[in-house]
């Protein structure tokens, strides 16, 4: 597809006019090539133009990011003021200002995932259309455009700090002006627990449409909330240690037994006082089999000492405070084992890798952790080419800081990679499960699986390709576009009248739906209470002693807990704001149960299960509550597209090779027919032939098929139904013709 015709597929029309005139530069541009030599002339008018557009596009940037700015403040006043009052107890009134505030919030963040696309295309289109004045001039004019994107960060536009704040604004709002109980720092701790772990590549264009989905079910985890979110806070430096044998790398990518994977990595800029040393080890035999991520801190001063084994483990131990007995021999132990790989290993500084990193969680539930990294860079630190880029052999290079996309390095020392990563962590030791809305989320267009994913793997086998006798099967994935057409309403979008849509449905209208369930289930147990006081005036004893023991069952539509329909209350069930309800899809609230609860939710069910025989027994006989039985809402079945692993194209290449293994060997049979046989063997020779030669290129088709299935991720069968069934069929035929030609001419 034309770019133009994918620029006007992604213009947002309100905003039409302040794009890129993409096809009226490209029209001038190409007539004046083809009417008359490109001079000096054209080249000052073409980069007036170019000019001219730049400040169009770029002003607009400013001007959208100063209302943001603007009504992001509106909001933080009004809930400061709303906080200031002194109500303590949520009232109708306070309510509405965080469900007006909560919608208003949404509205920001799906003009920030606009902005973010319209600087996205725009860049494309400032690309486009200088490759294309090169192409025709035989001009290099990128060094203006590189010029023209730094006056306005066209190349680097980030919206994390907004992002931050809109998320702190919608926490508040969902707790009602609440605070969140946890340590947000506990968040730091990778070693507590047991994780499922699984990474996914997010194309550029779909960043900020992937944060602003998942910001709908969980918070963005800031550590230090003692300070305001800056830039520079989600920076993440880290620099991997391997040899000249690259041993490290070898044994990760096989996932050799006790594979090590030493890295020193530092939060935020340069100048981070604090340096992080840490070691993953593949199954360590300390640990019965078990994988596990250790890690201590050094000051950036001691980093040089330990790594050349000045500094001793006892003397890290005797510089921490307050140190108790268990951390004194994890340190201990952690620092000695490094060290020793240091010694063993001759170990030294190989690559680095920086990243801006975005985690949601909520603060001090570490069940469900979801990180993005945008922004990745690798960047050698070696000397293994003679070349000398750390003086005096320091643990990392100094000419380095954080400032993305690092255009004063060398090309050769330099890789960005095209996409951002998505992780996902969950806690499995307790049997966690993933929220349905993130079980949708990964199999959705917006994200491409990527199976082991390793940041360093992927960078030493950039640089040192020619060094490594293995390679991650990943890399082939890079080349390739990983996006995918949307299938689904699922994710932001406009309406025709340019409403947000979020999964295809308004969200004012979600909100106003999970209202009216809030409702229900309001009067369902008020309700109840008016049946249990009918009950109580009736004379009939037995009818009483039946209902009220079926109305004991259900207590908890009676409880306090349950008429606390708000989020504001830490005693409100969690189970009631289940992801796995198709109705509250769009909720702001918690993604999933933290206890068992007695208000299962089932799919597409708000109240709990029972079959008619329990409900026509249970239901009170006060016909104030025939009104307000509720009808459980189905929800609708959606085809799933099936999660295909690399083994599959393997196991598709494995079932080739027989299929062509079983045609060399009916060719072999049909050759020695056709060379030393009589005239029935060579016609029985030649029949063999035909069905070898047939079946191979049944195969060949087969295996072509099947690889286009599994690239596209088809929902239909991947096994053959009648390759087997027609190729038994002309065996026997063979055989037959076979028997008959030769019973025949004997007979004759």
């Amino acid at each position: 597809m034309k770019f133009g015709v994918t620029l006007k597929e992604n213009v947002f029309d309100p905003w039409r006019f302040d794009y890129l005139s993409y096809d009226s530069v490209k029209m001038d541009l190409k007539a004046r090539q083809l009417d008359h030599k490109w001079n000096s002339a054209d080249e000052a008018h073409f980069k007036q133009i170019i000019e001219i557009e730049f400040d169009k596009v770029g002003n607009f940037i400013t001007r959208k990011q100063a209302e943001l700015e603007t009504r992001i403040s509106y909001c933080e006043r009004v809930l400061t003021s709303v906080a200031n009052t002194g109500l303590a107890s949520i009232n109708e009134q306070t309510s509405q200002v965080y469900t007006s505030m909560n919608e208003t919030l949404t509205e920001i963040l799906f003009d920030v995932n606009d902005l973010s696309k319209f600087t996205r295309i725009n860049y494309l289109a400032f690309q486009k259309i200088i490759k294309k004045h090169d192409k025709w001039t035989g001009l290099d004019a990128r060094h203006e455009l590189v010029n023209l994107f730094q006056k306005y960060e066209l190349d680097n536009q980030r919206f994390d700090v907004v992002i931050v704040r809109i998320s702190t604004l919608h926490d508040l709002c969902r707790l009602r002006g609440g605070q969140r109980t946890g340590d947000s720092a506990a968040g730091g701790d990778q070693n507590a627990f047991e994780r499922a772990t699984a990474k996914y590549w997010i194309h550029p264009d779909n960043i900020t449409e992937v944060k602003a989905i998942i910001l709908f079910h969980l918070p963005v985890l800031v550590f230090n909330q003692q300070k305001d979110y800056e830039a520079s806070d989600s920076a993440i430096s880290s620099v991997y240690y391997d040899n000249d044998n690259f041993d490290l790398y070898t044994g990760r990518l096989q996932r050799d037994e006790g594979a090590e994977a030493i890295r020193f990595r530092f939060y935020g800029p340069e100048t981070s006082p604090n340096i992080f040393i840490e070691r993953k080890t593949h199954h360590a035999p300390w640990l019965d089999g078990a994988s596990v991520k250790d890690r201590f801190r050094l000051k950036e001063h001691q980093v040089n000492n330990f790594v050349r084994g000045k500094l001793t483990p006892n003397q890290i131990v005797g510089d921490i405070k307050n140190c108790t007995p268990e951390q004194a021999d994890e340190t201990n132990f952690i620092a000695s084992g490094i060290q020793t790989s240091f010694k063993e290993k001759q170990l030294q500084p190989i690559l680095r890798v920086f990243y801006n990193r975005t985690a949601f969680q909520l603060p001090g539930d570490q069940r469900l952790r979801l990180s993005l990294d945008t922004d990745m860079t690798f960047i050698r630190e070696d000397h293994l080419d003679a070349k000398l880029r750390r003086p005096n052999n320091n643990w990392r290079r100094t000419d380095i800081g954080i400032d993305y996309p690092f255009s004063y390095v060398t090309e050769r020392d330099i890789l960005r990679f095209p996409y951002a990563v998505l992780e996902t962590k969950i806690q499995t030791h307790l049997g966690q499960e993933p929220p349905q809305w993130l079980t949708r989320l990964l199999d959705s267009h917006l994200v491409h699986e990527v199976p082991r994913f390793s940041k360093y793997l992927h960078g030493a086998s950039h640089f040192f390709k020619e060094q490594l006798p293995l390679l991650p099967w990943w890399l082939s994935e890079v080349s390739t576009d990983i996006r995918k057409e949307r299938t689904d309403q699922f994710g932001l979008g406009r309406s025709k009248s340019f409403k947000p849509l979020l999964d295809g449905k308004y969200y004012r209208a979600q909100v106003e739906q999970r209202k009216s369930l809030d409702v229900g289930r309001t009067s369902l147990a008020v309700s109840t209470r008016l049946s249990v006081d009918h009950l109580k005036s009736t004379d009939n004893q037995n009818d009483l002693v039946l209902d009220m023991s079926a109305l004991s069952k259900h207590d908890h539509f009676m409880s306090a807990d349950f008429l606390n329909l708000g989020p504001s209350g830490s005693s409100t069930p969690n189970s009631m704001f289940r992801r796995d309800s198709a109705t509250v899809s769009a909720s702001l609230l918690p993604p999933y149960s933290s206890e068992k609860s007695s208000l299962r939710s089932g799919v597409g069910r708000i109240f709990p299960r029972r079959n008619k025989d329990d409900v026509e027994a249970r239901r009170p006989s006060s016909p104030l509550t025939a009104h307000v039985v509720p009808t459980p809402i189905k929800k609708k079945d959606k085809e799933k597209k099936v999660k295909i692993e690399p083994k599959a194209f393997f196991a598709n290449e494995r079932t080739f090779i027989s299929w062509l293994q079983f045609c060399a060997l009916l060719l072999t049979t049909a050759l020695n027919l056709l060379n030393f046989g009589d005239n029935v063997s060579r016609v029985s020779g030649a029949v063999f032939i035909a069905i070898a030669a047939l079946l191979a290129i049944y195969a060949q088709i087969r295996y072509q098929y099947r690889g286009w299935q599994l690239r596209h991720q088809s929902t239909k069968r991947y096994d053959d139904v009648w390759g087997p069934a027609v190729l038994c069929v002309l065996l026997v035929g063979a055989l037959v013709l076979n028997f008959y030609l030769r019973f025949g001419h004997t007979a004759l």
